[in-house]
């Protein structure tokens, strides 16, 4: 069964679609249906729920008055409003990133470049705990951080089952370096990130410190592929919000810096060898 996520992706496909055949400018239906034009992107985009009202307005605008095809939009509609198992956890997850742990869901293939932190996919609940720790330490209680870890781990049945999530994940040393922690964290960690990688769906690749500038330097992005609906979205985190680009021309970029720096880095076995150095090495900090 679809999760509200991907019902969402794909009405407002469907919605973009219509409108260009009814050769409309965004700006255009906005102002029309006194939207904001952010918001005729994000119904677009998938990232916003639809009211009924709203969807029989646009698709009267759009010149659909076909029975059929409008019962199966008022269709698609409610059932995007659905909530995902995520929504559980509202009260530690900020609604910019419900809509990427929709997304995650969904998924059938993610590639993503790390600097700084490994993948929430791979990692360990100490490890995660201690990541959490250091993002607001005067404001967040125990509970709302277990709360977080907790999700972060029923996240990562996703990478397993009989239909397991496809990730191919590039990391800097820096990753593996620091120390997130101590040392016992961490050697738990790396020592884990080995033992998903040797998982058939996962890929786990160490750009070294030694590969020199590369183009993702100063940044970090995810591109999710989707089985259910064509096209893929980078998703690009930052502290207090998130971007999500779905432009074709954005999108080959970002494809073309992975594969470029997954061409520098060392090969997945190479990978594997070098991190089970660094854990029997420990960190001496």
């Amino acid at each position: 069964m679809d999760s509200p996520t991907v019902l969402r992706r794909r009405l407002g496909s469907e919605l973009r679609r219509l409108r260009e055949r009814a050769d409309l400018q965004a700006k255009f239906v906005a102002d029309e249906l006194g939207f904001s034009a952010s918001k005729v992107s994000r119904i677009e985009s998938g990232q916003t729920t639809l009211k009924e009202s709203d969807i029989r307005a646009m698709l009267e605008l759009y010149g659909v008055s076909d029975e059929v095809e409008l019962h199966q939009f008022i269709s698609l509609t409610r059932r995007s409003t659905q909530r995902g198992w995520w929504h559980d956890y509202g009260d530690t997850l900020p609604e910019w990133f419900q809509t990427y742990v929709g997304l995650e869901a969904d998924a059938s293939r993610i590639r993503s470049y790390e600097s700084e932190l490994v993948p929430g996919l791979f990692q360990t609940a100490d490890y995660a705990r201690e990541v959490f720790r250091s993002f607001w330490p005067e404001q967040d209680s125990d509970h709302i951080i277990e709360r977080r870890v907790k999700l972060r781990m029923q996240r990562q049945e996703i990478i397993r089952g009989p239909e397991p999530l496809t990730v191919h994940a590039v990391l800097s040393e820096a990753v593996l370096r620091r120390a997130v922690g101590g040392a016992d964290v961490m050697t738990e960690q790396v020592n884990h990130l080995i033992k998903a990688a040797q998982q058939p769906n996962i890929t786990v690749q160490v750009l070294p410190f030694s590969a020199g500038a590369h183009p993702a330097m100063g940044t970090n992005f995810r591109i999710l592929s989707f089985s259910e609906v064509p096209g893929e979205i980078v998703f690009c985190e930052s502290v207090t919000s998130s971007l999500y680009i779905e432009k074709k021309s954005d999108v080959a970029r970002h494809e073309h810096v992975f594969e470029h720096i997954a061409s520098l880095a060392m090969t997945p076995t190479d990978s594997a060898s070098w991190m089970q150095k660094l854990a029997t090495e420990g960190y001496g900090v």
